[in-house]
């Protein structure tokens, strides 16, 4: 079993104008996510709200968590899937660590 699971790194940044309860629903909807799909969450970092290396959608700040997790290969896309049709995600990154 431990061929088929693989771990990830993402990244993502959401909407500065959220408020901290929306933005921690976000947080959680994404970590809900997560574990839903059978996969294992090894850290959460939040590192809060940041500048921005080039304005996204008119904003020059954003909220970042950073979650490393173990997952099936095919989970992935899923989340990916899901980062673009969220509303308040401005940029999301999924990156397969290679041990």
């Amino acid at each position: 079993m431990e061929k088929l699971m693989s771990k990830y790194e993402t990244i993502f940044i959401i909407n500065p104008d959220f408020s901290e309860e929306a933005t921690k629903a976000v947080v959680e909807k994404f970590t809900g996510l997560i574990t839903e799909n059978e996969a294992v969450i090894d850290n959460i970092s939040e590192w809060g709200k940041r500048r921005l290396a080039y304005p996204i959608d008119d904003f020059n700040d954003g909220y970042y968590v950073l979650i490393n997790f173990t997952s099936k290969a095919t989970f992935p896309a899923e989340l990916s899937r899901i980062y673009n049709i969220t509303d308040g995600i401005l940029r999301s990154l999924i990156v397969k660590i290679e041990a």
